[in-house]
C-alpha cells in the first residue's frame, strides 16, 4: 500500500516538474535586465496561430495537474487564468503587450506550489462557477435592456 502511494507521489513530482519547466519556458525564460519573458509573448506576434498554440499549451499544463488530484476549485480558477490570457492576449496590439506582462502559466504554477505544499485551494469550485454563471446573467440581462431601450429610442426617433 506504501509502495503505491510512494508511487504516485514520484508520479506527481515528475508531472509537476515538466509543468513547471515548460511553465518557464512559456513565460519567462529569457531576460533582458531584470525584465523576464518566455515564448508566449514572442509566439503571440504570429497571428491567430501563435496564441491558439499558447492556449493548447496552457491548456495541456492545466490537464495534466488534474489528472494529478488537483482540485475542482484549483483547476478551475488555473482555466480562468489561462481563458483571460487568451481573451485578453488575441487583441491586436494590445494583446502583444499584455502577454510581455501577464504571465498565466506563472500564475498556475504559483496556485500548484499553494495546493501540495500549503493545502491551500481545496474543495470544489461550486462557487466560482456560481458567481460566473450570476455575472454572466446579468450581463446578458443588461444587454437585453439595453438592445431593448435602443430600439424604443429609434422608433420614438423615426415616428
Amino acid at each position: 500500500m506504501e509502495n503505491r502511494y510512494a508511487n504516485k507521489l514520484d508520479k506527481i513530482n515528475k508531472d509537476f516538474q515538466w509543468v513547471e519547466r515548460l511553465s518557464v519556458l512559456m513565460d519567462s525564460r529569457f531576460r533582458i535586465g531584470n525584465f523576464r519573458f518566455g515564448l508566449d509573448p514572442i509566439l503571440n506576434f504570429i497571428p491567430f496561430a501563435g496564441q491558439i498554440a499558447t492556449l493548447i499549451i496552457s491548456l495541456v499544463l492545466v490537464s495534466v495537474m488534474y489528472r494529478n488530484g488537483t482540485s475542482g476549485k484549483l483547476t478551475i480558477r488555473m482555466l480562468l487564468n489561462v481563458t483571460y490570457d487568451a481573451i485578453i492576449g488575441s487583441i491586436p496590439l494590445l494583446g502583444n503587450v499584455f502577454d510581455f506582462f501577464n504571465k498565466a502559466n506563472d500564475k498556475n504554477i504559483k496556485l500548484l506550489r499553494e495546493h501540495y505544499y500549503e493545502n491551500k485551494h481545496q474543495g470544489s469550485g461550486i462557487g466560482i462557477l456560481l458567481t460566473i454563471a450570476i455575472i454572466l446573467f446579468v450581463l446578458i440581462l443588461g444587454f437585453i435592456y439595453l438592445m431593448y431601450a435602443l430600439t424604443v429610442w429609434l422608433f420614438n426617433g423615426i415616428f
